[in-house]
């Protein structure tokens, strides 16, 4: 039996993830912005023994594509990798979502009309009339759902696999006599001279607008047919084919004002926009640092007792000295250490994942466009950085969205500057042990710090070029909704999974590694550990850290190993220091006991703080950004300049307040 490969196309924010993940249970990251989905995700299902591919496509707002998400999506549904196409359309904004369908109808390929946020539909007094509409749209299955609750998935499905052998290119759109005459004859052209039989009237169409792709593949030299761009008349009669079918299938529309406004006028307010952006991630810092901290207290003990338990059975069965050290100092310690950060990473993740599905994360970059495009960027830019308080790599990647090439260079550049979740640890092991009741703000400095020094960075490379741009923002605002506890649920549970497999894996293996730098030695196994590698590899590090305040060989070691994974930093602590459970009030007491011996104080931790913020991004990241840019000399350049500005900030920091301290 064929499987029918059946692709799920849709503008951005009208919930095809989400129906994607109903359908194949496959935890992908959803949330209510666009470009969250950059690549085409592919998942399986079944109905009623017939076998589907279904095939999660980046939201487009057209067929005329110009970022890298776009181009994928179109990618897919032109080069026949897909039998039908499901248009997820939010039912809730009709107007905007019925451009693309028609787009897609002009292909000819079997279209279904998914239509998606019914719920929204009825909360808001509107009527859609699911019988006139098909009517107006050719013919084509339209089937109400709600892939937030559920809803008509069955029924979807059913439509797929009784209409997936059926053409649909009848001419929705009739346009005026000009265009209808010139897209007749290019139709001719094209058959003639590319031999192209199915979908020749989109492709007519296309070369009348003057699409670039479509233009070079298949060129036409007939200037009296082309003789300019008809785009615009198109889009117009397109929008004007909309409105007719709205008048004759939507009802009640203004009879209920939109909540969604009336919030929005606080929230996007040109003057509060900002400050209430950064009251709220002060708000999500807060629960984090607190309500984290509270929670911790328990994965303390647990740890605690976890290690002196080993610890004591491993003495009990006689396991020689070095095989003791290697899991209870190396390992546990290593991995330990991490984990008690998991309620704080949980909360961190908790809100982010609230304010992302309720709609909130969308206007941050339409309040942050002013700031955004005196930069030279467009407030699309912004969206990554939020994304990169999370993790690095999907904020790199998101930077698809962006539709110029330079514009994703300079968001890649600037966006490791925001502090991830790994740094997290970090901050709260320093703050937690030098800055007592002012421990929260001396973290939620890291954060500013960071996004402050972004944009800077962007101001001066913005000043510096000399052919500049201006950008115009145009992004979608979609409804405010209660978040969803599924999506919460699958979205919170990936990035908890995540920590918890870098912690068995990364960490691990890192806490490994350490152990046998800091054990072992030109003469093989040492006492003294000043004759380790890892001695020796942090003495190198020394003259180069010390105007930062940090000259000391075991900090020089556990920055090194923070490429690998930033949490690594602590696990690092954890082992050079000898400190089972680090994160403790007698683990804290120890370390800060060690560091003040040497004259390692709030200055020094501060400093340790922002060089952590601001040096070079973990592996992955390193990965990413090679990977989004192609190119070597880029992210090797990038590695450099963040060190150096790593080291450059920690240095003026320490030696100015060394000056008044």
């Amino acid at each position: 039996m064929k499987i029918i490969r059946v692709g799920f196309v849709g503008n951005p924010n009208c919930g095809k993830t989400t129906l994607f993940n109903a359908y194949t249970g496959a935890n992908l990251k959803v949330a209510n912005w666009p470009g969250v989905t950059v690549e085409k995700m592919e998942g399986e299902t079944i109905y009623k023994e017939q076998k589907l591919k279904l095939i999660d496509l980046p939201g487009i707002y057209s067929l005329t594509s110009y970022s890298i998400e776009e181009k994928v999506s179109r990618r897919c549904i032109m080069e026949n990798e897909v039998d039908v196409i499901i248009n997820i359309v939010d039912a809730s904004a009709l107007e905007r979502n019925l451009y693309l369908t028609l787009q897609l109808l002009e292909l000819g390929k079997p279209v279904i009309l998914a239509l998606n946020m019914m719920d929204i539909v009825e909360e808001r007094g509107m009527e859609i009339d699911l019988h006139r509409l098909p009517e107006m749209l050719g013919g084509i299955p339209v089937v109400p759902v709600s892939a937030r609750k559920r809803n008509g998935l069955d029924v979807l499905l059913h439509a797929v696999v009784h209409h997936y052998e059926e053409k649909h290119q009848a001419n929705i759109v009739v346009y005026k006599k000009n265009i209808e005459e010139k897209i007749k004859l290019l139709e001719q052209e094209l058959s003639t001279k590319y031999k192209i039989s199915e979908n020749a009237r989109w492709y007519a169409i296309k070369l009348l607008e003057q699409d670039t792709e479509i233009t070079s593949l298949y060129p036409i030299e007939h200037t009296e047919i082309l003789d300019k761009n008809y785009e615009k008349e198109i889009i117009n009669q397109k929008y004007d084919y909309i409105e007719e079918v709205l008048e004759d299938t939507l009802f009640y529309k203004s009879e209920k004002a939109a909540f969604t406004d009336r919030v929005d006028e606080i929230l996007t307010h040109p003057i509060w926009g900002m400050p209430i952006f950064f009251g709220v991630m002060a708000v999500v810092f807060f629960l984090t640092f607190f309500v984290g901290d509270t929670l911790k207290g328990g994965f303390e003990v647990i740890l605690e007792s976890f290690s002196n338990g080993v610890l004591a059975l491993l003495q009990h069965i006689n396991v020689v000295p070095w095989l003791i050290s290697l899991i209870v100092d190396g390992i546990i310690a290593g991995v330990g250490g991490i984990l008690t950060f998991l309620p704080n990473i949980f909360i961190l993740f908790l809100a982010l994942a609230l304010l992302e599905d309720s709609g909130y994360m969308a206007r941050v970059a339409y309040v942050m466009d002013g700031l955004m495009g005196y930069l030279g960027l467009s407030g699309k830019a912004f969206l990554p950085m939020v994304l990169g308080f999370g993790c690095t790599v999907p904020a790199i990647m998101a930077t698809r969205a962006l539709e110029k090439e330079s514009d994703r260079r300079r968001t890649i550049l600037i966006t490791p500057f925001m502090s991830c979740s790994a740094r997290l640890p970090i901050y709260v092991l320093f703050a937690d042990m030098f800055f007592g009741k002012y421990a929260m703000f001396a973290a939620l400095s890291m954060y500013f710090i960071g996004m402050i020094f972004a944009i800077m960075l962007a101001f001066v490379i913005h000043r510096i070029e000399t052919h500049r741009e201006h950008h115009t923002l145009l992004i979608e605002l979609p409804e405010y909704k209660t978040p969803n506890a599924r999506t919460i649920a699958v979205y919170v549970w990936e990035k908890v999974k995540d920590y918890l497999t870098k912690a068995g894996t990364t960490i691990f293996i890192a806490s490994i590694i350490i152990w046998f730098l800091l054990n072992f030695g030109v003469s093989g196994m040492v006492t003294d550990v000043k004759q380790s590698f890892g001695a020796v590899l942090g003495h190198w590090m020394e003259p180069i850290l010390a105007p930062a305040g940090l000259g000391m060989w075991q900090i020089g070691v556990a920055l090194i190993s923070g490429i690998s994974a930033k949490e690594v930093v602590v696990s690092s602590f954890c082992v050079l220091f000898g400190i089972n459970n680090i994160n403790s009030t007698a683990g804290m007491a120890a370390l800060t006991g060690q560091l003040a011996e040497v004259g390692f104080g709030p200055l020094n931790a501060y400093c340790m703080m922002i060089f952590c913020l601001l040096y070079v991004p973990c592996a992955a990241t390193i990965g990413t950004i090679k990977k989004e840019t192609n190119s070597k000399k880029f992210t090797l350049k990038m590695i450099i300049f963040q060190f150096l500005a790593a080291w450059l900030v920690a240095t003026l920091i320490y030696q100015i307040c060394s000056l008044f301290l």
